[in-house]
Parts: C-alpha cells; sequence; structure tokens
C-alpha cells in the first residue's frame, strides 16, 4: 500500500521522516455504522510497510451525524511510536501493519459546531 502523496501531512517522529494521511470520504463501513477512523502512515524514504493507525473516534464525514474530533500531529507521534514498539518494521518489505490506539481523542472535546441549544 502506497500513501497518495497528494493530501498527506509530513511528521518527523525520532528522527525518522514519514508522512501521514486521513481518508478524505469515509469507507462504507465508517460512514454508515461508525467504525473507527483509519490513518495511514508511511516513511519518506524506503516505505516497505505501511501503517494503519485505527483510532477510537469517528471519521468527520460520517454519516451518523457522531462527533468527529481533529487528529493532531501529535495523537500520529503517539501512534506511530506506539506501533514501532508493538512490532512495526517500516523498512522490512510486508503487508500493511495495522495498529489499534485507544483513548488518544478522547481526553479533547470536540468543538462546538455552534448548533442552538
Amino acid at each position: 500500500m502506497a500513501i497518495p502523496k497528494k493530501g498527506s501531512r509530513p511528521i518527523v517522529v525520532d528522527g525518522v521522516h514519514y508522512r501521514w494521511r486521513v481518508r478524505q470520504r469515509p469507507t462504507y463501513m465508517q460512514g454508515a455504522f461508525g467504525h473507527r477512523l483509519t490513518v495511514g502512515v508511511e516513511t519518506v524514504d524506503e516505505g516497505r510497510c505501511a501503517l494503519l493507525i485505527e483510532l477510537s473516534q469517528a471519521h468527520p464525514c460520517n454519516w451518523l451525524g457522531d462527533p468527529a474530533v481533529p487528529v493532531t500531529p501529535g495523537e500520529i507521534a503517539v501512534a506511530i511510536r506506539s506501533a514501532l514498539l508493538a512490532g512495526w518494521e517500516p523498512a522490512k518489505p510486508g503487508s500493511v501493519f495495522r495498529h489499534k490506539v485507544e483513548g488518544i481523542a478522547e481526553q479533547r472535546v470536540p468543538p462546538d459546531c455552534g448548533g442552538t441549544e
């Protein structure tokens, strides 16, 4: 799996350059059933094994109206470090490494969308 360069964001974690991307449109499962938000990550150089981070929040464009909390670069850095500790080896060839991250976004309150009370 290669992450498209268009729309990806650079991040440096412990001296290694990565890029990450949230899918613009939700998958059917994310949109209709509130499945977890996924973020693709790979190294800029020699990205052989991509990382798919599964966060515990909803995709911003879900169809259920579940509140969406923005993903920050700091959260992505924490998730990358966690995946590396769990065994992700980005320089080795292989299939996508899937990693679930719990509890990062729950600590923040989503912004008010300006609705009436």
